[in-house]
């Protein structure tokens, strides 16, 4: 995606620094909100399943496919138990029809204790906080069971509770619990434990359930721990469900919100496009919730009639144009759903499940990538079949296409551009948008430093497999990336946004890497790395215009952009220095501020450029805040170093 204008920029990416002296101005800038800086999330990495979703229990469903089939793992038997999975003739659910029947093995005697346990994913963190858990019955059984987390290691019981069976011979029974264990536990190295005694014939369990305290209290909520650690963000928009996991990789695989929807007994799952089943217990109202609770701005992907057939396949399975009006109307039932009067069909569907006030949805996305899954049918009709509905259904809605160009979308709407790149190759786009169609809206849906320099600057992201990308986020990559997103402030009126992808990799089973924030079972192991302290900083400074600027330099190696707050003297200046011999002085001058006016300059580095964050380790990444009065003539006077990202503004 680099054009052959912008290397010819690169031999400016190392050289000794100038002075730089700017004289800011109040009016005359683009009159627009500032770029929005956001989150892309989908179900990769186990990002929602044993991520960011709190549910402690890993298969709690026993849900398969035709991909992943339904398994007992990483299920175990306690005592002489004999596990097996059944399709029983009493299912829980048409969606949930495999359960666990739990017996007493050969050879034991009865009144003995047998049961069932659980590592959760990859180790379960034991605070003395409440647990909230659950699990559905069938059977005979008429004593009580026992619930509780226990040590793996030394089985030290940390909580337990006794449930009274409720069980019923040809009726599912849910049974609920809680309990509270009074120490934490030293490690995460502990199991969850359901047990009974037998001798009362054996017991079918399904759909076992347990959650930590959630963010915000919200019923089948999301981690605490990494939810203020996007709340930290202070982001502006979220983009959902996904990417490539809203398109299925075969026919009948794409994500479907209706199936996403209601009790958890309803929701099937599905075979993700990362490797492993997604229980969809994180579905289409979680998700609008989690908007909710950071009060950010839901751009909704809707499918576009595509399958993956592998990633990047020459021939995915594509919906032919006589059928593609089923799967818009699908879209309009899910939008109809999310915005509907409680008096339409969908938005009374809605306030059945509780949720009588309607969501409201500014962005769609029609597909993912399209540029790589069949564009040809994306160009010719199946982009326009869905923008023309959807258009005609809800005209003030902003629509993007999902290929990264202009081809499909004819003047229509404005689209997604990805790209994932080299510190040198971010470093020169800084300028990417200046030249663009100013009458497309631009969102940058997924960018990230994916793998580091070479000694030819000019060198592409290798996708061969024969380079491994990075595991973490270098502080080098978060410095250009931090100059490709200030280019796009400085564009503010067309580029409507930037997501670092992809958000979260629990380091137990990841597909990619690098990753914006890193964890595993434990919180306190959480890595929020060197890219999320720089998009931090630049996103919470905001202004409402950009502000123009004359200098007696050009960009490189510093690269900035100023606003200003409509009607007022609020200035914000930010900056990224990057590959100098030598510090760079700053002498700024904004229009309408004087000598002794104050401004606080806050600035980020690193050890080095190669410096990371890792999980459970310091944060490398340094901030230092000065405040600033300024000389004469209202300047403002200052130093950036190598590798510096800056945000200086004035009050």
């Amino acid at each position: 995606m680099l054009g052959s204008s912008l290397l010819k920029i690169l031999p400016l990416l190392a050289g000794v620094g100038h002075a730089v002296n700017l004289s800011v101005a109040r009016d005359g800038g683009n009159a627009s909100s500032p770029l929005m800086y956001g989150i892309m999330f989908e179900d990769i990495n186990h990002s929602g399943d044993g991520g960011i979703y709190a549910e402690l229990i890993q298969n709690r469903a026993f849900q398969g496919s035709i991909e992943f089939p339904s398994t007992l793992a990483p299920w175990e038997a306690v005592g002489n138990a004999k596990l097996s999975l059944q399709n029983n003739t009493v299912p829980l659910s048409s969606a949930l029809p495999t359960s666990v029947n739990v017996a007493q093995g050969a050879g034991s005697r009865a009144g003995g204790v047998i049961g069932l346990q659980n590592p959760g994913w990859w180790g379960l963190s034991v605070k003395p906080q409440t647990y909230t858990g659950s699990f559905w019955a069938l059977g005979s059984y008429k004593g009580q069971f026992t619930a509780k987390l226990q040590s793996a290691t030394t089985s030290h019981v940390w909580a337990s509770v006794q449930i009274k069976s409720e069980c019923e011979q040809s009726k599912w029974v849910e049974h609920k619990f809680q309990f509270k264990p009074p120490v934490a536990a030293p490690d995460t190295n502990n199991t969850f434990v359901l047990e009974f005694n037998t001798g009362h014939g054996s017991v079918n369990f399904n759909l076992i359930s347990l959650f930590p305290p959630t963010y915000n209290d919200r019923p089948n909520g999301n981690r605490p721990d990494l939810m203020k650690g996007l709340k930290g963000l202070k982001p502006s928009y979220f983009r959902i469900p996904g990417g490539n996991n809203i398109e299925g990789d075969t026919f009948n695989y794409r994500w479907k919100w209706n199936e996403t929807i209601g009790p958890l007994t309803q929701r099937p799952g599905r075979p993700g496009t990362w490797g492993y089943e997604n229980t969809d217990g994180l579905g289409l109202v979680e998700y609008l919730q989690w908007c909710e609770d950071l009060e950010v701005e839901p751009v909704l992907a809707v499918w576009s009639g595509v399958y993956l057939n592998g990633y990047n396949n020459a021939n995915p399975d594509v919906i032919p144009e006589a059928d593609i009006g089923i799967y818009v109307q699908d879209a309009l039932n899910e939008l109809e759903f999310i915005m509907g009067d409680v008096s339409t069909e969908y938005g009374a569907l809605r306030a059945s499940l509780g949720y009588p006030k309607p969501w409201k949805i500014n962005y769609v996305e029609i597909g993912n990538e399209d540029n790589l899954s069949d564009p040809a049918s994306y160009t010719s009709y199946r982009f326009m079949a869905f923008y023309d509905a959807i258009h005609a259904a809800y005209p003030d809605m902003k629509l993007i296409s999902s290929t990264g160009d202009l081809t499909a979308v004819s003047g229509h709407s404005g689209t997604d551009y990805h790209e994932y790149a080299r510190p040198n190759i971010y470093a020169t786009q800084f300028g990417l948008w200046d030249n663009a169609n100013r009458s497309h809206p631009i969102l940058l849906g997924e960018y990230a430093t994916i793998q580091g320099n070479k000694a030819d600057p000019s060198t592409p992201v290798d996708w061969s497999g024969a380079e491994p990308r990075l595991q973490y986020p270098i502080w080098v990559g978060a410095v250009s990336e931090a100059i490709y997103t200030l280019g796009a402030e400085r564009n503010g009126d067309i580029v409507i946004g930037a997501s670092y992808a992809p958000g979260f990799q629990n380091l137990n089973d990841f597909q990619w890497s690098p990753d914006l924030v890193s964890f595993n079972a434990d919180p306190d192991q959480v890595a929020f790395s060197t890219s999320y302290y720089a998009i931090q900083l630049l996103s919470s400074h905001r202004y409402t215009h950009t502000a123009p600027m004359t200098s007696d330099s050009g960009f490189g190696p510093a690269f900035y952009v100023a606003g200003v707050n409509s009607g007022t003297t609020e200035y914000t200046f930010k900056a990224a220095v990057y590959n100098t011999t030598a510090p760079i002085p700053f002498n700024i001058d904004f229009e309408g501020l004087k000598q002794g006016a104050k401004s606080k300059l806050t600035v980020l580095n690193a050890p080095s450029g190669l410096s990371y964050n890792v999980a459970g380790g310091q944060n490398v990444v340094k901030e230092t805040v000065t405040e600033l009065v300024a000389k004469k003539g209202g300047v403002f006077s200052f130093e950036l170093k190598e590798y510096d990202i800056a945000v200086l503004t004035t009050f």
